[in-house]
């Protein structure tokens, strides 16, 4: 019999983790999770703000003998990734996550748990409704909207903190103390086609690509797990030239921060037995290049009714060939940091069908020429064969403060509560810390949080065990916050 979550240990965060994960927290849809975190900070009788664009902002006075020691503020964001399985029935709108135990692990049946960035929010919750962790002054900082623009942390009030220290609880390895993070920019995609209509003797197709991990775009990206979109491409090129495949739709990806995991298209083909057997052809290649990583790759051709409108040939090769040219993956490695992704590009999205072609894409980088960079070379794919371009969403990455009070403080703790050496390190990940710190410059941060696996995917996993020791260490550090 499966332990139920809310009698994990420790028992009050997997209490507040379960009741987060009952309510609906997609981003940009945050309404219910700004008016949970409200109803929480009013129930405990602590000063609960919101600021105009949603951010929620609950403050508790230092216990006793810790009032002279530095404000601290406790930062989470409340959105979490909507991804869920395509044989997967599940409302997010409407829908708690369904989360079970499998072994030290904590899942959810098919979607996204949302621990990613609800434990980090729960961990928060615990220290505000406790009566007996020793703390100083708290300044609990709950953002919105970080997994689709980081427009929380953007437009933060520049008033409404007197913090001077910032934990960040978003890292997803318990034995990282995080110092710096990658900045990022989307850019955008926008095309047009005329249709024709299909050649009167074609036969319809639906090829659909899946079984891939996916993964979050910044800290899986070095991994050479496959894109579902630029396989995809890859196969459409050539089953367009060689053997006249006919498009009709593309569906492929999903979220702008997740590497996509599953691709969909429709079309078809007069010389179907020919296309056939070119998938299978295809996929053994999938299979055999990627079968140390991704061991349960299929791509599977269905018999459908044939479409009346295709993409005219010729259109649908540009097309093609620009999402050929467009970089993805590791752009750069860092120089100066062993094994650190310093650059990246991951095309997340691709919707074509209906005359209309649009892709989405993210670029990461620490730092800000090579971001422009990747962006212009992603740029440059598209705009040379006549697209439409455009960037947004852009924020700064977090420059390392290697000498920062905090960090000393973390990463004495670490060696003492665990007899081992922490990484310090900056991650390729994009952290709200590098656009908090433009709202408040001098504020020292540090990022840390429990073991967290396969974010951003249906994979993702909680680890029990990781939760525990997070906390210890987060509690000691509280005690040691630095005198004012």
């Amino acid at each position: 019999m499966s332990t139920p979550i809310k009698d994990l240990e420790p028992k009050a965060i997997w209490k507040h983790f379960s009741a987060l994960n009952a309510v609906p927290r997609a981003s940009k849809k945050e309404e219910q999770v700004i008016a949970f975190m409200k109803e929480f900070g009013q129930s405990l009788g602590l000063e609960t703000l919101q600021d105009k664009v949603g951010n929620v902002i609950i403050k508790k006075p230092a216990t006793s003998g810790m009032e002279d020691r530095k404000t601290t503020v406790l930062q989470s964001h409340l959105d979490m990734v909507h991804q869920k399985n395509n044989d997967t029935v599940f409302d997010f709108d409407k829908q708690g996550i369904d989360m079970y135990v499998d072994g030290d692990w904590v899942r959810a049946k098919g979607t996204t748990l949302g621990a990613d960035n609800g434990l980090g929010v729960s961990m928060a919750m615990e220290i505000l409704a406790s009566k007996e962790i020793e703390h100083p002054a708290i300044e609990a900082l709950f953002t919105i909207d970080e997994e689709t623009g980081m427009t929380g942390a953007k437009k933060l009030d520049k008033n409404i903190l007197s913090g001077e220290i910032l934990i960040n609880i978003d890292t997803e390895d318990d034995d990282e103390i995080t110092i710096g993070c990658a900045g990022g920019v989307d850019t955008n995609v926008t095309g047009t086609y005329s249709e024709e209509a299909a050649p009167a003797n074609m036969s319809g197709l639906r090829i659909t690509l899946n079984g891939l991990s996916g993964g979050h775009s910044g800290m899986d990206i070095n991994k050479g797990l496959g894109n579902a979109n630029k396989l995809m491409n890859r196969f459409l090129l050539q089953a367009v030239e060689q053997h006249d495949f006919c498009i009709s739709t593309i569906d492929g990806g999903g979220l702008r921060n997740a590497i996509p995991r599953e691709s969909v298209v429709t079309g078809g083909a007069v010389k179907l037995d020919a296309v056939k057997k070119y998938a299978r052809e295809f996929e053994a290649v999938l299979q055999s290049e990627y079968s140390a990583i991704e061991p349960n790759i299929k791509l599977t051709v269905e018999e459908i009714e044939a479409p009346s409108k295709v993409m005219p040939r010729a259109q649908a090769v540009t097309f093609l060939q620009a999402v050929y040219a467009m970089p993805n993956g590791v752009f750069r490695m860092s120089p100066e940091l062993p094994d650190l992704v310093e650059t990246s590009t991951n095309l997340a999205r691709v919707e074509v069908g209906g005359g209309k072609i649009t892709t989405h894409s993210l670029q990461r980088s620490s730092v800000e020429t090579q971001k422009a960079d990747v962006a212009a070379a992603v740029r440059s794919a598209y705009a040379s064969a006549g697209y439409t371009v455009e960037h947004s969403g852009d924020y700064p990455g977090w420059q390392p403060d290697v000498e920062s009070d905090i960090k000393d403080i973390m990463s004495a703790l670490y060696r003492e509560l665990f007899n081992e050496e922490p990484n310090v390190m900056a991650c390729h990940a994009g952290l709200e810390c590098g656009i908090i710190g433009t709202r408040y410059p001098g504020m020292e941060m540090i990022s840390f949080g429990p073991t967290i696996k396969g974010a951003h995917s249906p994979d993702e996993r909680a680890s029990i065990s990781s939760l525990q020791k997070s906390r210890k260490l987060l509690l000691e550090t509280l005690k040691r916050i630095p005198l004012k």
